[in-house]
């Protein structure tokens, strides 16, 4: 067991590991991970405010994970609570003080709020201490709430939080709060920029954008895993991944509306003119000031790039559009990048859009089944995609089950 000191260097060092953490679902994840670490407990889950209402945002249980196939993530549904009296977190969050039960079955009757059942009662799990604390950003304001359930003693057994762990605990969820608080600032950004291009080209939305971006961080954490990569390397990598997958086809909003909005089939010069919105989105990024934008333009530029070298827009001159010395055609035109020439992001986002895009319905197509979807993917292994991460991706269908559930398109949502 650590030492109060010892505790307290920990919980400063933590504060500086989240604040590096740009994304917010990784973020999320990476919270949850370390509160549950430094708390030795058995589960938790954190709601972020949106409105007057907690957003059930991410949640995680050692004991049921456990049960599950080595690789398959924990399955959960978002929902949203409002904050009230009602409900243990609206609780916290409406009072804006920690709450430290040793037993949710056997609530003190002076508390107006019951504990819900339900989830136990589903899974078989069950819940007993619960460590429940508001997340406030620097002005006071709550921003969300961090659970934590069943702490652990050395043996393994279920036991009380300790409440000398309360003050660190509360300085820990207020560094969260502002962390929480830059990264929904940066997915906003990020989606914002997606907006410009949706506007543009309707089939750019959020959902689709968000699905890309995390099938692309489950493939690259499977394969990382397979390469015995550190897990500090996994953790900086795939939080830039994410959010340049998501600025994928940023480079659209370049484009003419006669030709992305055509709803026929492109001439052959439309599409030469289409193929650009790769340039257009690595240009925007030509200038590298970070990781993210380093990514942010490969993705962009390669992500329409094929294993066999039948790809685009090749080796090529971003800025001129000219095929780079030594690499043009007879046709004048670019050889595109083959095998490991595409660097590994756009690899990845390559194989993550075009299992959205068809599995998803579009107004010229309807959805794919997940076995067509799956058969296409199989087919083009050492042809359009990197036939190493096709194995990968094939062991992390259950995960894009969960993703599509986070997910879902307008459409599926009304």
């Amino acid at each position: 067991m650590l030492r109060q000191g010892d505790k307290l260097r920990r919980i400063i060092d933590l504060g500086f590991e989240i604040a590096q953490i740009k994304d917010i679902d990784l973020l999320l994840e990476k919270i949850l991970n370390e509160a549950r670490a430094f708390t030795n407990c058995d589960a938790g889950s954190i709601y972020v405010r949106e409105g007057d209402a907690l957003k059930f945002s991410y949640a995680q249980n050692d004991t049921l994970q456990r049960q599950l196939p080595p690789g398959r993530r924990l399955p959960y549904s978002t929902f949203s609570i409002p904050i009230s009296k009602d409900s243990i977190a609206g609780y916290v969050a409406s009072k804006g003080a920690i709450l430290n039960i040793p037993d949710a079955y056997q609530l003190d009757t002076r508390f107006p709020f019951s504990f819900n059942r339900s989830y136990d009662e589903l899974t078989g799990y069950r819940t007993r201490s619960m460590l429940t604390i508001p997340l406030k950003n620097f002005r006071g304001e709550i921003i969300g709430v961090l659970q934590l359930i069943n702490a652990m003693d050395d043996k393994g057994n279920v036991t009380a939080f300790v409440h000398d762990d309360e003050e660190l605990i509360i300085y820990f969820s207020n560094n969260a709060a502002i962390a929480i608080e830059r990264a929904k600032m940066t997915r906003e950004m990020i989606l914002r920029m997606n907006k410009m291009a949706e506007l543009r080209d309707p089939k750019e939305t959020g959902p689709h954008v968000n699905r890309v971006a995390a099938y692309s961080v489950a493939i690259y954490e499977a394969w990382a895993a397979n390469k015995g990569l550190s897990q500090a390397e996994i953790d900086k990598n795939r939080d830039v991944l994410r959010m340049a997958a998501m600025l994928h086809d940023v480079g659209k909003v370049a484009i003419s509306d006669a030709i992305l909005k055509k709803p026929g089939h492109f001439t052959a010069d439309e599409y030469q003119i289409m193929k650009l919105h790769t340039l257009y989105g690595a240009n925007l990024f030509a200038d590298i000031y970070s990781d993210f934008d380093e990514s942010a333009a490969v993705v962009a530029l390669t992500h329409h790039e094929r294993w066999d070298g039948g790809g685009y827009p090749g080796q090529i001159d971003t800025r001129t559009q000219q095929p780079l010395p030594g690499y043009e055609k007879e046709d004048g035109k670019a050889q595109g990048k083959r095998g490991e020439e595409i660097p590994l992001f756009g690899r990845i986002v390559a194989l993550a859009d075009v299992y959205d895009a068809l599995s998803c319905r579009r107004c010229y197509k309807e959805a794919w089944s997940e076995c067509q979807v799956l058969e296409n993917i199989r087919s083009e292994s050492g042809k359009q995609f990197d036939p190493e991460l096709v194995k990968v991706f094939m062991d992390c269908i259950d995960s894009f089950r969960q993703i599509e559930r986070l997910y879902p398109d307008q459409a599926e949502q009304a």
